[in-house]
């Protein structure tokens, strides 16, 4: 069996009579005859019933329609994954991210990631609740990749790669009846009145998740969306809050130690696992592989 007699074989499946299959193949009626002869001695079988005016495919011929074009759809996949691998990833790569992105510098990663693989285009999207909506994002195939903090078991369909775990530190108003030089309990901390992101944002989930396992509940009265922006509110009394150590810390704020589990922040590259299905899974390959070469060039730096 040849890929051209299935090739010819399904002409004639389309076109319903060997005359239009001919005319389809740019070849003269008798080739498609000989071909189809050929084919149904090799199989063993009769693939056409031909009246005056159509060639009908028998029961074994309507069985070899999905095979065939099973077979031909393998080889074009085959095709391309060879031009592929000549010309690299090509297609668009949909990429999540959230407002805090330290240590991955995305303007920089991009430039070079865009001028290594012309042939890929990189789209951005953030969602209104952060992590959780990057994450709902994926696994519904809106999105290729996410840059997310998730502290809980991913889906079975998304790959998580932490990247870098930060520290959190705790900032308290200065003065504040709890501020001291020694550690404070988080069950003692859990009656103030929080600074954090919105439901479903990274720093909220981890924090929140930190609580939970010690056995206590925070609430949350103030939701901003950049972490970067809350000691601002800290220190004007607003409250406590959790923010990363690369976050500049303003007069008016105390940093105090917190006994028993650390509160940490983890960025992690999310994808969605790969499926033949997904045309672009070579670029989101490149993509990933870009940002984890980026990510150890900058912690290398930072030893």
């Amino acid at each position: 069996m040849e890929l051209r007699q299935l090739e010819v074989f399904l002409a004639v499946v389309e076109a319903g009579t060997i005359s239009a299959a001919a005319r389809r193949l740019g070849t003269a009626q008798s080739v498609v005859s000989t071909v189809v002869r050929a084919l149904e001695e090799d199989l063993g079988a009769g693939l056409f019933v031909r009246t005056s005016r159509r060639a009908v495919p028998t029961d074994a011929g309507r069985a070899l329609v999905p095979e065939a074009r099973r077979l031909l759809a393998g080889v074009s996949q085959a095709r391309a994954a060879v031009r592929g691998a000549e010309e690299g990833p090509t297609g668009p790569v949909a990429v999540g991210v959230v407002t805090t992105m330290h240590p991955v510098d995305l303007p920089r990663l991009l430039q070079r990631f865009t001028a290594e693989h012309p042939r890929v285009s990189v789209s951005m999207r953030v969602f209104a609740d952060g992590s959780r909506g990057l994450l709902r994002a994926l696994v519904e195939g809106e999105l290729d990749a996410a840059f997310l903090s998730w502290p809980f078991r991913p889906p079975g369909t998304v790959a998580l790669r932490p990247l870098v775990r930060a520290p959190l530190r705790l900032l308290l108003p200065a003065g504040h009846p709890l501020a001291s030089p020694g550690p404070v309990a988080l069950a003692d901390l859990a009656g103030e009145r929080w600074i954090d992101g919105p439901p479903g944002f990274g720093n909220r989930l981890q924090v929140d998740a930190v609580f939970e396992r010690a056995g206590a509940r925070r609430h949350v009265v103030l939701e901003v969306p950049d972490v970067s922006t809350f000691p601002r509110y800290v220190a004007a009394g607003l409250g406590p809050a959790f923010v990363p150590r690369s976050v500049p810390v303003p007069p008016g704020c105390h940093e105090q130690a917190v006994a028993g589990e650390q509160p940490g922040w983890t960025l992690s590259l999310a994808t969605a696992r790969p499926s033949p299905e997904r045309p672009a899974r070579r670029a989101v390959t490149a993509f990933v592989e870009a940002v984890e070469r980026d990510v150890r060039r900058v912690s290398t730096r930072g030893r």
